[in-house]
């Protein structure tokens, strides 16, 4: 994972973030309209982000370049789509911005998600329990995270990205846990 963190780095991770994920959500696009149109299309998607032209322009060449994308001319049809390098980065753009959102109202319940994921996968449970901090869990016993709000979409995506299944994450919500004043104040409810 770590040779995707090139694109961020760079001054012009703004406009490739962008970019991927507007492929991303997109899946592939095919419009029937000749090469500058498309170009004049795109640029105007991303006009309101107030890129320059020339960059915008530079970053989609450099993500053709690294093999990102994959622009495809049949006619007067040009298809832009991600490669499956592009999707792998996309992905992980994804999960990078990824974050729980904390409602107006507790409902009252904790999320444990507990994992047993094997030492053949050890990158994916550390990448995994490291995004779990990320996202604000706190650790309740080995392999045993907590967090006050709903967070099953976001677990799920989780398991989806590191090709987990069911026996190796599990999401569990209940509306006791032991030490439940310090966690309140942890969370702040």
């Amino acid at each position: 994972m770590t040779k995707y963190k090139y694109y961020f780095k760079k001054p012009r991770s703004e406009i490739v973030n962008d970019i991927l994920l507007w492929l991303f959500i997109a899946g592939a696009i095919s419009i029937a309209a000749t090469s500058p149109y498309f170009g004049i299309n795109a640029w105007r998607a991303f006009r309101k982000k107030k890129y320059p032209k020339r960059k915008f322009s530079d970053t989609f060449t450099r993500l053709q370049r690294k093999k990102v994308i994959i622009v495809e001319k049949r006619g007067h049809e040009v298809r832009v789509s991600l490669t499956p390098e592009g999707r792998k980065l996309a992905g992980y753009m994804q999960i990078d911005s990824l974050k729980i959102k904390r409602p107006a109202k507790w409902d009252k319940k904790w999320r444990l998600v507990l994992f047993d994921i094997a030492q053949l996968k050890s990158v994916h449970r550390n990448a995994f329990r490291t995004k779990l901090k990320e996202l604000g869990f706190v650790l309740l016993q080995k392999s045993v995270w907590l967090h006050a709000f709903d967070c099953k979409d976001e677990i799920e995506l989780l398991k989806d990205f590191f090709g987990l299944n069911n026996n190796e994450v599990c999401l569990i919500t209940t509306e006791t846990i032991p030490n439940e004043g310090k966690f309140k104040k942890y969370f702040a409810i």
